[in-house]
């Protein structure tokens, strides 16, 4: 008697064992590594809204006026790979109708850089990279992914601090469900500017070291659970001056209690969204499970074709 074992069988038993090896894998070791900040981004978020700002030509603050804030962000592709890190440089306008188009960004109402730099994984920021300036907290441009049902510590640039956002629920974004987050800015003083005495009150002075002060009606930003993408901002930035030592505000430099993304800001996260979160469920969940439920089959196919291909079988007799 001797055994024989089908090829078909072993190939069907190989292909079902790297199959059940391979779901963990994707679990374990692809799925977090596909969660990660990336280093390629070149995308700009668009505000609008109505309120008031000082209208330097006319050395007054002018109400009712149409304001556009206009946010890129692009990877420094680099430095990224060469830290290891989120390498992102930001590019802010403030923009009056007067202003847009502007060929230069200079031209803007106001104009700042940031670069933004921070751990792939967990968000954190990493103080490497030339990063300006120091950022803090859990989020800013983004939350971390697999965002939380508690309180994250979001950097607010202007302020140059942390402001604490509440879990307000969820709400859906042009069909997408998201988390929502929502706080508020008191009137803090965040610096100082030389301006003429008369500016704020000071006529005797010929230059007086105002105070800058910084408030927020309001902020609400929905975000994507899985990824951490900003759905939905809406923003109430105030930035007035006082006098030094002043209680109230002297002027009003910029004043939108409602700046909000733009339909088509919204419209493109939401998108990005769905392809991320499609591509997360797929390494995390879709291809994970599909390959488990495969293996399972082969392999046990490939075993039971491997039993019966051992059975015994009667030897060849010479001479009969």
């Amino acid at each position: 008697m001797r055994r024989s074992s089908s090829p078909l069988s072993l190939v069907l038993l190989g292909l079902g064992v790297f199959l059940l090896v391979l779901a963990p894998m994707l679990v374990w070791y692809v799925q977090p590594r596909a969660a990660v900040n990336p280093i390629d981004i070149d995308v700009t978020a668009v505000y609008t809204g109505t309120g008031s700002y000082f209208d330097v030509g006319e050395a007054e603050t002018v109400h009712d006026r149409r304001i556009t804030v206009t946010q890129r962000v692009r990877g420094d592709v680099a430095d990224s790979e060469r830290s290891g890190r989120a390498v992102w440089d930001i590019v802010t306008t403030v923009d009056t109708d007067a202003s847009l188009p502007a060929a230069d960004p200079h031209d803007a109402l106001d104009f700042s850089t940031d670069r933004w730099v921070t751990d792939r994984a967990t968000n954190r920021p990493a103080h490497c990279c030339d990063e300006r300036p120091y950022h803090e907290g859990e989020a800013y441009l983004k939350f971390p992914f697999d965002v939380q049902k508690r309180p994250y510590s979001w950097w607010d640039s202007q302020l140059g601090s942390t402001v604490t956002l509440s879990y307000r629920g969820t709400e859906k974004i042009h069909g997408h469900r998201g988390y929502v987050f929502t706080g508020t800015v008191p009137p803090t003083k965040v610096g100082t500017r030389q301006v003429p005495g008369a500016l704020v009150g000071r006529p005797g002075a010929d230059q007086v070291l105002a105070e800058e002060w910084y408030a927020n009606h309001g902020i609400k930003l929905v975000v994507d659970q899985a990824t951490g993408r900003t759905l939905y901002a809406r923003l109430g930035p105030r930035r007035t001056l006082r006098a030094p030592g002043g209680e109230k505000d002297a002027v009003v430099l910029l004043d939108v209690p409602r700046l909000t993304h733009t339909r088509a800001t919204q419209e493109f996260a939401v998108s990005r969204a769905r392809e991320d979160n499609a591509r997360l469920r797929a390494v995390g969940r879709t291809v994970p499970v599909a390959s488990a439920a495969t293996g399972f089959v082969l392999a046990a196919g490939g075993g039971l074709l491997l039993a019966r291909g051992g059975r015994r079988r009667p030897e060849a007799q010479d001479g009969t």
